[in-house]
C-alpha cells in the first residue's frame, strides 16, 4: 500500500502545471456530481411511473368523453333516421301491402335525402335496414330505397345477427369482427344495430336497423391517447371482443378479462399494476357509459425504465457539456500561468523532429529568461546536425533509385536475349514469315517499353507486354501455351513497376511448361483487391519447382533444371521490395494440381500520369 501511495505521489510530481490544475478542477467538480447520481438514480424509475401515469391519466381523462361522443353520434344518427316519417309508417302502422308506403313519395324522398346527409357529413358511414321481404318488394328496388333495405339473407350468417338470434338483446354496437364481409367493404367497420318489429299481413316479422362508422375514427383517438413508446390502448366490450386498438397486436399481448377490469375500475380510479407474461404493466381503466365498454391504457414498464434511462444519459450529457466547458476554463488559466514554460518545451521539442527554430530573446531574464537563452545558443548546433542529417539521407534515396534502376536494366537484356535466341531459331528453320512476324511484334513491344521513360507502368500496359511476348513464344513453340487473363477492369489503371509481368511468364514458360514432355500448358493471370494492396497471381501447370529450389528462388542464388539462373525473378523481387519495402514483392509456391503459383504483391496505387 505504501508503494501504490509512493507511486501515485511520484506521478502526481511529475505532472505538468497544467494538468495538475486541471485533475484538482475534474476532482472537485466530479466527486460531488456522481455521489448525486448514485443517490438519484434508484428513484429515478419511481419518478418516471408517477409523471407517466399522471399524463396518462390526464390524456385518458380527456380522450373517454371523446370515445363516448363519438358513440352516441352514432346513436343519435340512428335514432334520427328511425324518426323519420317513413320510417314511422313502415314500420310502426300496420299495412296490408309494402306498397302502400310508396303512394307517399314526399316522406320517402325525405328519408332519402336526410340519410343521405348523415352520411356525407360524416356522422355515420353508411345504413342498412335489413327486413324479411320476398327480394321482389318494391322496398329493394325503388331507387329511392334500394340502397338502404336489404333482404333479411344478407345479415344472416353475420356474428351480429347470431348474437341477435341467441340472446335477448335490442342493440348492439358491433365491433369489426362481428360484422360480414360485404358490410365492411361497402359501408364500414364498426356498426350500431337494433332490432324492431314490424307488420305486414297480419303477420309480426323481425328487422334489424343498421348504422355504420369507421373503426379508423376510435384507433387515431387510441393512438393520441398515448405518450409512451411501447404502450397500447384499447377498448373492450363486455364479451371480452377488442373493439378498437391503437395497435392490434400488442393489445392481444396485454388483453385483460371484462370482468377483472370492472372490479379493477369500481375499486380504483388510478393505474394499477399487473403481471402479464411475466411482464410488469400498468393498467388504467376508463368506463364508455353508453354502450358498456371500457378503454383500457396498457403502460409496460420495459420502455418507462428506458425512458429513466435516457434521463439519466441526457443529464450525463448536460453534466459532461459542462465538464467540459469547465476543463477548456481550466486549461486557459493554467496556460496563463504556464505559458512562457510552455513555449520554451515547445520549441524544445521540435528537437525530435528536426525542425528546431530559435525564439525571441527574453524581455525578463529570470530562470526561464536564461533558459530561452540556452536554448538559443543550442539552436545554431542543432541546425547544424539537422543539415548533415537531411545530406545523409538524400544520399541513401540517391543509392537506393540506383539499385533500382541497375537491377532494372538487368532484366531488359535478359528478355532481349531469349527472344532474339528465338528468332534466330526461327530463321534457322527458314520460316521468313514468321520471323517477320516476330520481328514486328518485338518491335511493338520495344516501342510500348521505350516510349515512356518513367519506371512505372500500368498495370493495363504491363498486361499488353506480356502478351506480346506470349505471341512470339508461341510463334516458337507451334502456340503451345494457352495465355488466360483476368484482371478486373478496375485494377488496370493502378501502377506497377515496368517489366513485372514479363519476367516471371518468361520464367513460368521457360522452366515450367517447357520442361513438360508435350511441351504445352496454360498461363492464367488474375488479380485482386486486398486492403491497400493489389495481389496478382500468375499460375501455370508446368512441372513445378522442387521444394528445396522453391525456398532459393528469391535470393538470386539458385539456378533452374535447364541450366539458367533465376536472375530474372531475383530482380524482379528485389526491385518491387526496394520501391515499396519488405511487405511487397514475390511469393511462389507450388499449385496443388501441377505446377507453380506466383503472388506479386505491391501497394494500390492509381495511375496519375498516364
Amino acid at each position: 500500500m505504501n508503494h501504490f501511495f509512493s507511486k501515485v505521489r511520484q506521478n502526481y510530481g511529475d505532472m505538468k502545471l497544467a494538468s495538475k490544475f486541471t485533475l484538482i478542477l475534474m476532482i472537485t467538480v466530479t466527486v460531488p456530481v456522481i455521489m448525486m447520481a448514485c443517490f438519484f438514480y434508484g428513484k429515478l424509475y419511481d419518478m418516471v411511473v408517477s409523471y407517466t401515469i399522471r399524463q396518462e391519466q390526464d390524456i385518458s381523462a380527456k380522450t373517454a368523453p371523446i370515445v363516448e361522443d363519438l358513440v352516441q353520434q352514432v346513436i343519435d344518427a340512428h335514432d334520427r333516421i328511425t324518426d323519420q316519417d317513413f320510417f314511422q309508417t313502415l314500420f310502426h302502422q300496420p299495412v296490408n301491402s309494402p306498397f302502400r308506403m310508396f303512394e307517399n313519395t314526399e316522406e320517402i324522398q325525405e328519408f332519402q335525402e336526410y340519410t343521405k346527409s348523415l352520411i356525407s357529413s360524416g356522422k355515420i358511414s353508411g345504413l342498412q335496414i335489413y327486413m324479411d321481404f320476398p327480394t321482389s318488394v318494391r322496398l329493394f328496388q325503388d331507387e329511392l330505397t334500394r340502397d338502404y333495405f336489404s333482404p333479411m339473407s344478407k345479415a344472416k350468417g353475420t356474428y351480429w345477427y347470431g348474437i341477435f338470434q341467441g340472446t335477448s338483446v335490442s342493440s348492439l354496437f358491433c365491433p369489426s369482427f362481428y360484422l360480414g364481409d360485404r358490410e365492411k367493404k361497402s359501408y364500414g367497420d364498426m356498426a350500431y344495430i337494433t332490432s324492431t318489429t314490424f307488420y305486414f299481413q297480419g303477420h309480426a316479422y323481425r328487422a334489424y336497423i343498421a348504422a355504420y362508422t369507421s373503426s379508423d375514427n376510435f384507433t387515431d383517438l387510441l393512438k393520441d391517447n398515448l405518450t409512451v413508446d411501447g404502450s397500447v390502448s384499447y377498448i373492450i366490450n363486455d364479451r371480452n371482443a377488442i373493439v378498437a386498438s391503437s395497435d392490434q397486436s400488442q393489445s392481444g399481448i396485454y388483453l385483460l378479462d371484462y370482468d377483472s377490469i370492472e372490479d379493477s375500475f369500481m375499486s380504483s380510479n388510478n393505474f394499477i399494476e399487473r403481471t402479464i407474461l411475466d411482464t410488469t404493466v400498468y393498467a388504467g381503466f376508463y368506463n364508455i357509459k353508453q354502450p358498456g365498454w371500457f378503454m383500457v391504457t396498457v403502460l409496460p414498464a420495459g420502455p418507462l425504465i428506458t425512458q429513466s434511462n435516457m434521463i439519466m444519459v441526457q443529464y450525463i450529457l448536460m453534466y459532461l457539456a459542462f465538464l467540459v466547458l469547465a476543463l477548456i476554463l481550466a486549461h486557459y488559466m493554467s496556460r496563463s500561468i504556464t505559458n512562457r514554460i510552455s513555449s520554451v518545451i515547445h520549441q524544445m521539442s521540435k528537437v525530435r523532429k528536426g525542425t528546431l527554430s530559435p525564439m525571441e530573446s527574453p524581455t525578463y531574464h529570470d530562470e526561464i529568461g536564461d533558459l530561452i537563452d540556452t536554448y538559443n545558443y543550442m539552436n545554431y548546433m542543432t541546425r547544424k546536425m539537422d543539415q548533415l542529417m537531411s545530406e545523409q539521407a538524400k544520399a541513401a534515396e540517391e543509392l537506393r533509385l540506383a539499385e533500382f534502376h541497375s537491377l532494372q536494366a538487368q532484366i531488359n537484356p535478359h528478355f532481349l536475349y531469349n527472344t532474339m535466341d528465338m528468332i534466330n531459331w526461327l530463321a534457322q528453320q527458314g520460316r521468313t514469315a514468321e520471323v517477320s512476324s516476330a520481328v514486328q511484334s518485338l518491335s511493338r513491344f520495344y516501342k510500348l517499353t521505350l516510349s515512356r521513360k518513367q519506371s512505372i507502368s500500368t498495370i493495363a500496359q504491363e498486361t499488353e507486354h506480356a502478351t506480346i511476348y506470349l505471341e512470339i513464344q508461341n510463334m516458337r513453340y507451334h502456340n503451345s501455351i494457352e495465355f488466360v487473363s483476368d484482371i478486373p477492369d478496375e485494377l488496370m489503371e493502378y501502377q506497377i513497376p515496368k517489366l513485372t509481368l514479363q519476367p516471371l511468364i518468361e520464367n513460368a514458360v521457360l522452366h515450367g511448361i517447357l520442361e513438360k514432355d508435350d511441351k504445352a500448358g496454360t498461363i492464367v493471370l488474375t488479380g485482386w483487391l486486398e486492403d491497400s494492396s493489389i495481389v496478382l497471381l500468375i499460375s501455370d501447370d508446368g512441372v513445378g519447382i522442387s521444394p528445396d529450389k522453391l525456398s532459393s528462388i528469391l535470393s538470386g542464388e539458385g539456378s533452374s533444371s535447364s541450366g539458367g539462373t533465376n536472375i530474372a525473378v531475383y530482380n524482379t523481387h528485389r526491385r518491387l521490395q526496394i520501391l515499396y519495402g519488405t511487405d511487397y514483392g514475390l511469393t511462389y509456391s507450388n499449385n496443388p494440381g501441377g505446377g507453380t503459383e506466383v503472388e506479386i504483391h505491391i501497394p494500390a496505387i492509381r495511375n496519375t500520369t498516364c
